[in-house]
């Protein structure tokens, strides 16, 4: 397998650091329902898409944006996800929603390349707790 040097990941295109991102999230949220008891293969897929639709991540993105969360080049990688045309968006969303949602995996995928496992540890945190209150509320 090549290496994939620093300098590689950050020229990579922004839907190729979005595919590692959405990996990414999928593996730790899987993780996060299965040490919470959620063992049921159909609660564990309709669980796990409160946290991996496009319209969560949008939602996540959006509010991480309005509290300055990310760092500058974060920022710099969101856009470039954002504004990425993959050509296809999925039918139970619109664009703008499916755009955010990319430009979040794509930061997660960019940080996780870099190596930089505890960022990408404290957005997917931030993502669960942020997720999770919201759920409360809805109850």
């Amino acid at each position: 397998m090549g290496e994939l040097r620093d300098i590689d990941v950050k020229q990579l295109n922004a839907l190729a650091l979005a595919y590692m991102g959405d990996s990414v999230l999928e593996i730790a949220i899987r993780e996060h329902l299965l040490r919470n008891g959620k063992v049921k293969p159909q609660i564990l897929h309709r669980e796990a898409t409160h946290y991996v639709s496009a319209k969560a991540q949008a939602k996540v993105v959006h509010k991480m944006i309005d509290e300055d969360y990310f760092t500058e080049q974060e920022m710099a990688v969101l856009k470039r996800g954002r504004n990425a045309k993959s050509g296809s968006i999925p039918k139970n969303t619109d664009v703008q929603t499916y755009n955010y949602s990319s430009a979040y995996e794509a930061v997660l995928g960019y940080l996780y390349l870099l190596g930089e496992e505890e960022r990408v540890a404290g957005i997917i945190d931030y993502t669960i707790r942020t997720i999770e209150a919201e759920k409360k509320e809805a109850k």
